[in-house]
């Protein structure tokens, strides 16, 4: 079996009513939608967040940075893609101008450190590429999919007076108090197949149709599949909107030459 596992996470900021083809269970908000990282590919993980309040202002680590700290995990660079939205979400990433960490332990004591991040309004299409370092918080009413390296570290800044944990030292110890590159954030179009991220960690691409020689070449090793319209065959397993699954290669599936999917490979050590 290549389809991944999924692991629902219960959130206090999740929702009770998901978009298709995801469901809660009665009583229950959904936050997140894992799938457990395949043996073939253990470094990637590909999750769908679903939000009804804001998410904690927080960061992570680099690997260096993880590894100085004596984390267990490496660090995690990130990336979001967004498939759904309320009329008003933002997503906030980066600041407005250069912040100091002194400034920034203060604001983040007092709230202020929310009004400080850059919020970008978003649609369906929206992507960004959140780099170790980088100061990030998703807000309400925003469904996406993120791709990451498959780590759990998160230094919580900033929480909205829920009573959870903040990491103020080690947070700020690795935060960046700068606006985040305009190359890190675009607009997806509907139609045509779209690099979405090439960074140190992983590559990937919204695939619309069948992949041609090029795209064919890049992921000849193993990857991860999300079929985002129609099907994707992997051998005699049909995949749909909703999964995601492991191949050997590009060459493995068959892609729905009406459809789209996002195809994630972990980059060449």
């Amino acid at each position: 079996m290549s389809k991944l596992p999924i692991r629902s996470v219960e959130k206090p900021w999740g929702k009770d009513v998901l978009p298709a083809p995801f469901s809660a269970p009665e009583g229950q908000r959904i936050g997140e939608i894992w799938f457990v990282p395949p043996p073939e590919v253990p470094s990637l993980l590909v999750k769908y967040i679903f939000t009804s309040e804001a998410l904690s202002v927080q960061v992570h680590p680099s690997d260096a940075q993880a590894a100085a700290a004596g984390e267990k995990d490496r660090g995690k660079e990130e990336c979001w893609l967004v498939i759904d939205a309320e009329p008003g979400a933002t997503l906030g990433v980066g600041f407005h101008e250069h912040v100091d960490h002194d400034t920034m332990r203060a604001a983040a004591l007092d709230g202020s450190i929310e009004d400080m991040l850059v919020w970008h309004p978003v649609k369906p299409g929206d992507f960004f590429y959140i780099p170790g370092n980088t100061v990030h918080a998703i807000g309400a009413g925003v469904s996406l999919i993120e791709i990451q390296q498959n780590s759990d570290i998160t230094y919580r800044l900033y929480d909205y007076g829920r009573p959870r944990e903040l990491h103020l030292d080690a947070g700020i110890a690795v935060s960046k108090g700068e606006p985040l590159d305009p190359a890190l954030h675009k607009h997806i179009p509907d139609t045509g197949t779209v690099e979405l991220a090439s960074g140190a960690y992983f590559t990937a691409h919204r695939l619309d149709g069948l992949p041609d020689a090029a795209l064919a070449a890049d992921y000849a090793g193993p990857l991860l599949v999300i079929p985002r319209i129609g099907t994707v065959a992997l051998g005699d397993e049909i995949l749909k909107p909703g999964d995601c699954a492991w191949a050997p290669g590009i060459d493995a599936l068959a892609f729905d030459a009406q459809g789209q999917a996002i195809v994630v490979r972990p980059a060449a050590a």
